[in-house]
């Protein structure tokens, strides 16, 4: 492979990075603003939009909808729930923001063609009460054409991975990066940079290997890009302890929700127990979150965990049962029996087929029907995802009409570095905002940069200098597989160097071992966190020796860097937190009770761009609502 790569710049005002929901939502607000202001929006994206983040499938539901206009809900209720999902640890001004705008950003999905369920009487059809069904295998192509519309194909970089930020002094100056097709290095100069490259995938060693690796229920192509770039900003991050572990269909990771909160199944053990009925006493530990209904999400994951943990798995979905009680109401008439009994069975694989299609494929090759026989749902490895029931992401500004002062810093979604903006995953402590929530934010963060730079209009300087060392560094791992690759018979195997799948495994066996895993029954302790941090230092040298045999093995080492480094977040996070807070998330075992008195309160950390050095402290939780 030749060694030679153009450096291609590209000079803008706003610079979005990212393809997913939240930038799409950012390319459609700051091209209004940009244009009435005579500025320049470009988007950057590791893939292509049309199928790029989290609802790249496609989904069977949009779980943020408030019905606000209809007088079902109110935002001040939205924020009630998600402060006592996340057991207490949230953003009321951020949770807030997103939810009194969320409901216009649905209805901009359905005006650009997204199909939403609608009953006889011409109104949303709830799953849940702040889920709405829709037809859904194309939701991100809809959203994304757009987005493109809005931008025009022009001013957006497709197949272009950025991995590191550029600084000038306190303020983001723009971003690097590589195309995965083509030999060329980008260099993108900007006035504000809005990261909204997704969660992580990956860092923990998951339930799917084998034949089966790479199945998981959040997309493996979000690698901790978001975390990385706005640590290695000199961002201050939040709630990276707080992973997601989602209870779903067992090995292809297929939806529950429907099941859950559509059909009213109910999930029970293998020896017939339900385990939300027989365990309801064990929430009174975890009071006053354990007490509130819904039941937070990480305590229902908890009870069936403590069932599996006695033996009395495997978990089961009784989606016979469900499907039986709901065609009840018409056993007295056969015809209508049929017809209802056909609907339910259509409603339920088209589920899968709208937003995860293995599982659809699963049910087919091991026989399943499920108006027949019950399926096995099991809690995943976990995740880092700041839009669902994690937390995880950047310290943000909140809105300012909202935000109390120990929260508000100029700009609405602006990290605590100058000129960077986080929405959806990158975003830490607004969870459950989901798809339609991050779009939202998506749009909230890029108007407040569109303001940004009307008010810090200079183009802030890029040290060229340090580009070179960035490129550098950026194909390193290419020259050394092609340096070393014929000093043993094997390329896969070599003493000069590590390949990106083999570093990923090590990453993965660590985290699962010693920082709660599936293998360690998502449960942890001081010295296991002290020996993943000896351990997460060898990586960190072992890193310098990545190689690539070409661009797509490139795209793969970057990944796997970005991974180690949203690991290291996470690992001092939860060390430093000295209680369990999110037993089902994970258990420290050496302090496995909630302590309100000293740890109500958000864990942040930052890493220190000049010295290398992190720090970890406590940022008070500012009640908004009581």
């Amino acid at each position: 492979m030749p060694m030679n790569f153009e450096t291609v710049e590209v000079t803008t005002d706003l610079l979005i990075v990212g393809g997913g929901m939240a930038a799409c939502g950012a390319a459609v607000e700051a091209s209004y603003w940009a244009k009435k202001q005579g500025l320049k929006v470009t988007l950057v994206d590791k893939a292509s939009m049309d199928r790029s983040g989290a609802v790249a499938m496609g989904l069977s539901a949009i779980n943020q909808y408030l019905g606000v206009g209809k007088g079902k809900n109110t935002v001040e209720q939205y924020v009630e729930y998600v402060k006592n999902d996340l057991m207490g640890i949230a953003r009321d001004d951020l949770v807030y923001n997103i939810a009194r705008h969320v409901d216009g950003t649905v209805h901009l999905f359905e005006k650009w063609g997204l199909p939403i369920w609608k009953n006889d009487a011409g109104d949303y059809v709830n799953e849940g009460r702040w889920q709405i069904m829709i037809n859904g295998e194309s939701y991100k192509v809809i959203v994304a054409e757009a987005a493109k519309n809005a931008l025009g194909m022009d001013n957006i970089y497709e197949r272009v991975f950025v991995i590191e930020p550029l600084l000038d002094g306190d303020r983001v100056a723009g971003a690097v990066g590589f195309s995965v097709r083509e030999n060329k290095f980008y260099v993108f100069k900007a006035k504000a940079v809005m990261a909204a490259m997704g969660g992580a995938v990956g860092v923990f060693k998951p339930r799917s290997t084998g034949e089966g690796l790479g199945r998981s229920w959040y997309p493996p192509f979000s690698t901790g890009s978001s975390a990385y770039f706005t640590i290695r900003a000199g961002a201050e991050m939040t709630c990276q302890e707080v992973r997601f572990i989602p209870v779903r269909f067992k090995d292809a990771y297929g939806p529950v929700g429907a099941w859950f909160l559509l059909f009213k199944s109910r999930a029970i053990s293998a020896i017939g127990g339900e385990y939300m009925v027989e365990r309801r006493d064990e929430l009174q530990n975890w009071a006053p979150y354990g007490l509130v209904k819904p039941i937070p999400a990480n305590l229902r994951n908890y009870l069936g965990m403590l069932d599996v943990s006695e033996g009395k798995g495997p978990l089961l979905m009784m989606t016979n049962e469900a499907i039986a009680k709901l065609a009840d109401a018409y056993k007295d008439d056969p015809k209508a029996f049929k017809k209802k009994m056909k609907e339910l069975e259509s409603e339920a694989w088209e589920d899968f087929l709208d937003m995860t299609i293995s599982q659809a494929l699963l049910w087919a090759a091991t026989n399943t029907q499920p108006e027949e026989k019950s399926s096995e749902i099991a809690a995943a490895e976990p995740y880092f995802i700041g839009s669902h029931s994690g937390a995880s992401g950047a310290w943000v500004s909140g809105p300012e009409d909202i935000a109390p002062p120990e929260y508000f810093w100029g700009y609405a979604n602006m990290t605590t570095v100058k000129g960077l903006f986080a929405a959806g995953d990158a975003s830490g402590a607004s969870s459950h905002k989901f798809s339609s929530g991050s779009h939202a934010e998506g749009r909230i963060a890029a108007k407040a940069a569109i303001k940004f730079i009307v008010e810090n209009s200079s183009q802030p300087n890029v040290d060229m200098a340090k580009v070179e060392e960035l490129k550098a560094a950026t194909y390193k791992p290419l020259e050394l597989f092609e340096a070393n690759k014929d000093f043993t018979t094997d390329p896969e195997v070599n003493p000069a160097y590590i390949k990106p799948k083999m570093f990923m495994f090590r990453l993965q066996k660590l985290m699962d071992e010693y920082v709660g895993g599936v293998s360690a029954n998502f449960s942890t302790n001081k010295p296991s966190l002290e020996k993943a941090m000896e351990l997460l230092a060898f990586m960190q040298e072992d890193a310098e020796k990545l190689a690539a045999a070409d661009l797509h093995e490139l795209m793969r080492c970057w990944e796997n860097i970005h991974r180690m480094w949203i690991a290291e977040s996470h690992v001092r996070t939860v060390m430093f937190r000295e209680e369990t807070r999110w037993p089902g998330y994970y258990f420290r075992a050496d302090a496995p009770k909630m302590d309100e008195e000293n740890w109500l309160c958000f864990v942040n950390c930052k890493w220190d761009p000049a010295t290398g050095q992190w720090d970890v402290f406590k940022k008070p939780v500012i009640r908004l609502f009581e």
